[in-house]
């Protein structure tokens, strides 16, 4: 597989048995969960890329074409996305290996392979990755979780959701996979984000992110400035609803149409009582109002 990855650095050393986090983007990322972790996580720490993946074999450009910095009369700088494996330090110091990038358009077995090769190289000792799809319920409840993967401990903590159903795969989907099937310890984290706050970086999913990542492996990140964030976001978010009443309407049915089953907390059940749920129409009208009235403000901040 060495032609999919190459060692930027072989003379790095890497401790044995780190956990390896990751975060692809390509698919939906409903509330900016990879975002904002990848966001901190180099806005806080030192990142040295270990492993790079060759654009060439993996990316369609046409479809993810490379940022190209324009000075007066000349291309001053062309900028390639980046999928790689980092060695990163948390808080207090403990090392962890980080897979971020984006996720291939192309040969998924074969990253999927030269991934497996990469956990052997370096003797990783689990697997986490994060993500978030939208969902149904309101933001005054907490967010729902679900869990996957092969640790039983957790699934059975902070899973609360846990359908039988048909999804749309990713590369992490397929990753997962081949290692629970290979029995090493792996856990997906996916956040259920309310619908309407989609398509905003919401802070309280990057807040869940991490809390469940260090649940999983010990590792320590700073938040303070994310719930920071996350009051002012409610505190504008409730002026909007005061505004708007049909946005005000539909979280009220999202609320009485949702019950959590022990009440709040992490082991809360979502489930759904569909005579209270507005159509699509009203839903798709309401979130494209309230986006509007979102993307006004912060353009004045």
């Amino acid at each position: 597989m060495r032609n999919l990855y190459s060692i930027v650095d072989s003379e790095v050393t890497v401790p044995i048995g780190l956990p390896l986090l990751a975060t692809m983007s390509g698919f939906a990322d409903a509330g900016g969960s990879i975002s904002q972790v990848n966001s901190n996580i180099f806005a806080n720490f030192d990142a040295q890329l270990l492993v790079e993946f060759n654009n060439d074999e993996l990316l369609d450009y046409r479809s993810r074409r490379p940022s190209v910095y324009f000075q007066k009369d000349h291309i001053e700088f062309v900028e390639p996305p980046v999928l790689g494996v980092y060695l990163v330090r948390d808080e207090i110091g403990q090392p962890f290996l980080y897979l971020d990038g984006y996720e291939p358009d192309f040969r998924w077995m074969e990253f999927t392979d030269a991934i497996l090769e990469i956990i052997d190289i370096y003797s990783v000792s689990q697997f986490v990755w994060v993500h978030s799809v939208p969902f149904p319920l309101p933001h005054t409840r907490p967010l729902g979780i679900t869990v996957s993967g092969n640790r039983a401990e957790l699934i059975e903590r902070y899973s609360e959701w846990r359908p039988e159903t048909q999804i749309p795969g990713t590369a992490i989907h397929l990753l997962e996979y081949k290692l629970r099937e290979s029995e090493f310890a792996t856990t997906g984290f996916v956040f259920l984000v309310p619908h309407y706050l989609a398509d905003s970086e919401y802070p309280q999913v990057a807040l869940k992110s991490f809390e469940l990542i260090s649940a999983s492996t010990g590792l320590v990140f700073p938040t303070d400035a994310l719930r920071d964030e996350e009051a002012a976001f409610l505190r504008r978010l409730n002026e909007r609803l005061a505004e708007n009443q049909d946005l005000a309407k539909l979280v009220a049915n999202l609320e009485q149409g949702y019950q959590s089953g022990k009440g709040s907390g992490l082991g809360a059940r979502v489930t759904p009582n569909t005579p209270e749920m507005p159509n699509a129409e009203e839903i798709a009208a309401q979130l494209e109002d309230f986006l509007t009235r979102q993307n006004r403000t912060e353009d004045d901040n």
